[in-house]
């Protein structure tokens, strides 16, 4: 059930209804669960059950917890310490069970891969095979268990568990947000869900903007920057080393789109519904230096990446050393938490390679203010700005191209390369029906607009009004009905 199909907008309507014909805040929560229960089964039936049962389990280890730490104010010193450790094993018991759930369906053929290899077992690498072919991972498999994980972590560090099964449920189940977030947590949405209240004209009108917006980002922009993107590297070895270039660029935007744009869709939903989700980018493209595109890039999953590995491993408060080894490998476990494959993980290093010589930079800067001044300068945020998203775009490639052999071959050819003789006339003129001169310009327009858009965001607290949003939104919907590709592509972000 794609967010930018007719379908989705008939299965909306209906839960709008469902939700907000009751009078209770009870009954609004199961209908809340029905129709999230329903939206999962239209994508995935077999692993409902699963789902289900994982949700189980983790509210009653948070439900545990909890109680453990209310005996804590009841029983002696040696008591207490009983009840700590007892807490620090069902926390143990739930992120271990969380983690072979997530590893179990997502990296089993990758380590049988691995393994295969390194021991030159055939067994291994044949099963690996057959897995990879057979098993389905479950939708949304990432997402859930970060969501739980952070739960048990919160309950642990003193936050209350849920009190209600049922509120748990509409939590982890809301349909906007279950297959691909944005990733929140339990207690920033509990009192909204204690009180689910129907929305204001203001907020009506924000969230259908919301869903016009994310469906123009993904199923026109994004979905047609797909197509250039897959006939460039699926005939990698026949493109030119513009080709190349242009579809790394065009690759970025692509992701950016789709994944906003699914979140815009996520948020707007949420708001019809009473919730109101946190924002997961804020023009991350318009950077000037990698740790600030990783505050405004998938927003949610760098928060849990900072207060779930990188803070509890030290941060940057054990010296420079130190500091660099927990950045490195907090975001190497983000490039594998994106896919099992190499890529992924050679991803994640450069950007934690990238996070440390930001840090050498820093320290450099209040070393020599003269330096510091210059990065200050118009001069100095430009090039600060062109070096960041070289990094971006070129590690794209990786994320693209996570098999090593095809991501080596594309960042070799990356210049002096010359494409196959047919190559221009069969993409860009039979296929595309433009030449490749003016698709890179259409590109640049693109982001160009994507950056005057976000200037006058920030700069001048641009924000429509209500009846103008209401106005525009049927436009959107037309534009993407008119010239969105026959049916569609999938969520970059669903196969993570």
């Amino acid at each position: 059930m794609n967010f930018a199909s007719i379908i989705y907008g008939l299965f909306f309507l209906i839960t709008l209804g469902l939700v907000w014909g009751v009078k209770t805040n009870s009954m609004r929560l199961v209908m809340v669960v029905i129709t999230s229960i329903f939206f999962y089964a239209s994508w995935q039936i077999q692993y409902l059950p699963l789902m289900i049962g994982i949700l189980f389990i983790n509210f009653y280890l948070g439900r545990w917890m909890s109680n453990a730490i209310e005996s804590d104010h009841n029983h002696s010193h040696s008591a207490v310490e009983n009840w700590q450790w007892y807490r620090f094993l069902l926390l143990i018991v739930g992120v271990f069970s969380n983690i072979c759930l997530l590893l179990g369906f997502k990296y089993t053929p990758f380590v049988l891969d691995i393994l295969g290899n390194l021991y030159h077992r055939a067994d291994l690498l044949n099963l690996g095979i057959e897995i990879k072919e057979r098993v389905v991972v479950p939708l949304g498999i990432s997402f859930f268990s970060f969501e739980c994980i952070a739960y048990l972590i919160d309950i642990y560090r003193g936050a209350p568990s849920a009190s209600s099964l049922l509120k748990f449920s509409a939590y982890k189940l809301f349909f906007p947000k279950l297959i691909s977030g944005p990733i929140t947590r339990y207690h920033s949405l509990s009192k909204q869900l204690h009180t689910l209240r129907p929305p204001n004209t203001d907020q009506v009108a924000s969230g259908v903007w919301l869903i016009a917006c994310g469906a123009f980002k993904k199923a026109l922009l994004a979905d047609n920057l797909g197509i250039l993107v897959r006939l460039i590297f699926d005939n990698l070895h026949r493109a030119g080393s513009w080709d190349i270039q242009l579809a790394t660029f065009a690759y970025g935007l692509q992701l950016y789109l789709d994944f906003s744009g699914y979140v815009d869709m996520a948020r707007g939903s949420g708001l019809l519904l009473g919730l109101n989700l946190p924002e997961n980018f804020q023009a991350p493209y318009f950077t000037t230096n990698i740790a600030d595109f990783w505050r405004r890039w998938h927003i949610t999953l760098g928060d849990w990446l900072r207060n779930y590995l990188y803070f509890p491993l030290g941060g940057s408060r054990h010296g420079l050393i130190r500091t660099s080894l927990n950045l490195c490998g907090v975001m190497i476990i983000a490039g594998v938490w994106h896919g099992a494959a190499w890529g992924f993980m050679i991803w994640g290093g450069l950007h934690g390679l990238a996070l440390v010589c930001h840090r050498l930079t820093v320290g450099l800067s209040q070393q020599i203010p003269l330096i510091g001044h210059w990065w200050g300068t118009w001069t100095g945020k430009a090039i600060a700005w062109l070096l960041t998203q070289l990094v971006v775009f070129g590690s794209w490639i990786f994320f693209r191209l996570p098999d090593p052999k095809d991501s080596g071959w594309a960042i070799s050819h990356l210049f002096f390369h010359s494409p196959d003789g047919q190559f221009d006339q069969k993409v860009y003129m039979e296929t595309i029906g433009i030449d490749r001169t003016l698709v890179g310009l259409a590109l640049v327009l693109l982001f160009t607009s994507m950056g005057l858009l976000n200037l006058a965001r920030v700069n001048f607290k641009l924000d429509l009004h209500w009846s103008i949003k209401l106005l525009f939104s049927p436009l959107c919907f037309y534009l993407v009905w008119l010239f969105a590709p026959q049916g569609g592509l999938p969520y970059i972000y669903f196969d993570f």
